[in-house]
């Protein structure tokens, strides 16, 4: 009888949260106005607590030199100004000049391309496996002049998005800077809000996520510049054109998990394939020596086993987060899994451990 009653509790909680759902569903112009404030804030946020974990570490190390915080604070602005100027005076106009010449000669390189298909198309080995009334790379080569076309509109429409970019750039500073301010106080807080017999534990899996937050972010940003350091040197023995822009391209793309390598492979290729396709076949033995020393030497020194992640549950993650929440959710999945990890264990060790190693 007294399973009977928890059953029909249970029943009753789920259908009660399903009408809660469904009428607020109804009242949507009641929520609107939240999810508007949701989605603007959401990518300062992001930006503020990437920053935060890569930047802590110094302003910890400033306060115990008797640095007041928000002083500390300042001057990594400030140097980041300077290293933003420094950037613009070095990096920038090599770069903004590969950019340019690439943009400017996209419609003789795509002829360079076709025809460098056609001549590969033409020749013995490649007739022996490909039927003659089959041609695979002038069709890559269409989809790829389709695909340039969509991404220089899409390039262009994004010029009317400035003014959002404008208002991330003016909050996320601001988000960081208290962020950093306040240190461990979020936590704290946090931890407060939990029943004194909890607070122990609460404490713990705070502990764990910042712990494991940080060593996933500063371990992504520091193994994905070793990456782009390995590749460059690459790009440059084996002279590819635009090897700074396409190591720059390749660094970020390699932030969106699983599917940034292969992204990053693709215009790598193209522009190899253009010059030979000797060169195309060096540019992807390059790439997989670069990514085989990041996924066997480099990740493993920087996180140990702390980033214990099956490829397949990443391939999961990724499908999941994108379908969810499209890009934004692809970057965000991997640490809302570890943080979801990290909490369900701490649940199960104290309500039901126990109890099932009893039973």
């Amino acid at each position: 009888m007294t399973k009977l009653n928890n059953f029909n509790r249970y029943c009753i909680s789920v259908i009660l949260f399903l009408v809660i759902v469904y009428l607020g569903a109804k009242v949507n112009f009641i929520f609107k106005p939240i999810v508007s404030l949701i989605t603007v804030i959401t990518i300062p946020l992001m930006l503020s607590v990437f920053f935060y974990y890569l930047l802590r570490p110094l302003v910890n190390q400033m306060e115990i030199h008797k640095i007041n915080r928000s002083l500390a604070i300042l001057l990594i602005y400030a140097a980041i100004a300077i290293m933003f100027v420094v950037f613009g005076i070095l990096v920038w106009p090599p770069l903004r000049a590969q950019l340019t010449m690439l943009v400017d000669n996209a419609p003789s390189l795509f002829d360079t391309l076709n025809e460098q298909a056609k001549e590969l198309e033409r020749n013995e080995l490649w007739s022996r496996f490909i039927p003659d009334d089959r041609s695979p790379l002038s069709a890559f080569t269409q989809y790829l002049n389709k695909g340039y076309t969509f991404v220089s509109n899409y390039i262009t429409g994004m010029f009317a998005l400035f003014s959002n970019i404008a208002i991330i750039f003016i909050i996320f500073p601001i988000i960081l800077f208290y962020m950093l301010k306040e240190g461990d106080r979020f936590g704290r807080a946090l931890v407060t809000g939990f029943p004194l017999r909890f607070r122990k534990d609460a404490a713990e899996v705070v502990s764990h996520i910042d712990e494991a937050l940080s060593s996933f972010i500063v371990g992504k940003v520091i193994i994905n510049l070793s990456l782009g350091v390995l590749m460059y040197i690459g790009f440059l023995i084996i002279d590819l054109p635009y090897a700074l822009l396409l190591t720059v391209v390749a660094v970020i793309l390699n932030f969106i998990p699983f599917i940034g390598s292969f992204l990053s492979s693709i215009p790598i290729v193209i522009i190899a394939f253009i010059v030979s396709p000797t060169t195309a076949i060096w540019s992807v033995f390059i790439i997989t020596a670069a990514q085989q020393i990041q996924d066997n030497l480099i990740a493993p020194y920087v996180y140990g086993r702390q980033l214990d992640i099956h490829p397949l549950t990443t391939i999961i993650l990724v499908l999941i987060g994108g379908d969810l929440a499209g890009i934004i959710g692809i970057l965000i999945i991997i640490p809302v899994y570890m943080i979801i990890k990290i909490i369900t264990t701490k649940a199960y060790q104290l309500f039901f451990q126990k109890k099932w190693e009893e039973a």
